[in-house]
């Protein structure tokens, strides 16, 4: 599959995800194919469906001189904000290899040593390569999503994504490299409710990883979502099928909540928002957030 290179018009706007300010997306798709990915809507303006998300990559290949220029413009109370890197793609799918447009950003925001939080959320062991430019941000974090400890699994649901193995070891890395780091077990697979003794080997690992801190968000099943997963359980046993029918009922959820609840407390672990965040529930949360303390 070869990328498609574009001239972008802009480059960071205004964040729709719970605390985060301004979202960058230095590439439109990802290569990375995750069946579950609620952003396979994002090639809609390219002509592209949700089935084949993970099949085309659109380039911004004026990223980097974007940033510059948009950073210049923006007026000094609003630099304050919270920038993700990245909401509906991988900054560092293997491509980032090539073109290196996340790190270009990293290093525009760091000659104007941008103070709000710079937040990197990926799949790809390929951040260790930018430690250099993350601890010399004035403040930068870095979130791994891992979404099971078991690298079969991880390889099914997440073809073309590192192994879990490999994304927990990272976590290590980045840790050891002195930059604050956390989790994001997104989506909560729903096998987790019948088997909670899963997520707990994950939370495990986790901890020897050094993460304290954890994101979790339940799996959204949109029905764009379904047509895709419909594709990859179709050869999967009854229980498993109807694992993620009954997923998205209320009831489901509530079960979860309660396992991870306990799990939490057994590890130690935090977590962010003190919920599992539910994409329905996204705007209720935001309002929570932005709310007077």
């Amino acid at each position: 599959m070869e990328p498609v290179e574009i001239e972008a018009r802009t480059l960071i706007q205004k964040s729709k995800t719970p605390s985060n300010d301004y979202v960058i997306n230095p590439y439109t798709g990802c290569v990375l194919g995750c069946a579950y990915c609620f952003a396979s809507f994002a090639g809609r303006r390219f002509g592209r469906s949700a089935k084949e998300w993970g099949d085309y990559l659109y380039v911004k290949k004026n990223a980097v001189d974007l940033a510059r220029e948009e950073l210049a413009r923006m007026p000094e109370h609003k630099r304050r904000g919270t920038m993700l890197l990245s909401s509906v793609t991988d900054p560092y799918q293997g491509h980032e290899t090539k073109y290196r447009l996340t790190r270009g950003i990293l290093r525009e925001l760091k000659t104007v040593e941008y103070p709000g939080l710079v937040r990197i959320l990926t799949k790809s062991p390929v951040v260790t390569r930018d430690i250099d430019l993350l601890t010399g941000l004035p403040r930068a974090e870095v979130g791994m999503t891992v979404t099971t400890a078991d690298d079969k699994v991880s390889r099914w649901l997440e073809v073309r994504a590192p192994l879990a193995s490999r994304r927990l070891r990272t976590l290590t890395e980045l840790r050891e490299a002195g930059i604050p780091t956390f989790a994001f077990v997104g989506p909560l697979l729903p096998h987790f409710a019948t088997q909670p003794e899963l997520l707990d080997h994950l939370f495990g690992q986790l901890v020897e990883a050094g993460i304290t801190e954890v994101f979790m968000e339940h799996i959204n099943l949109k029905r764009y979502i379904r047509e895709r997963m419909d594709q990859v359980l179709a050869d999967e046993p009854d229980e498993v099928r109807e694992a993620y029918v009954q997923a998205r009922t209320r009831e489901h959820r509530e079960q979860l909540d309660a396992i991870v609840a306990a799990l939490l407390a057994k590890h130690g672990l935090r977590l962010r928002f003190d919920e599992v965040v539910h994409h329905d529930d996204n705007d209720t949360l935001r309002q929570r957030l932005s709310g007077p303390a």
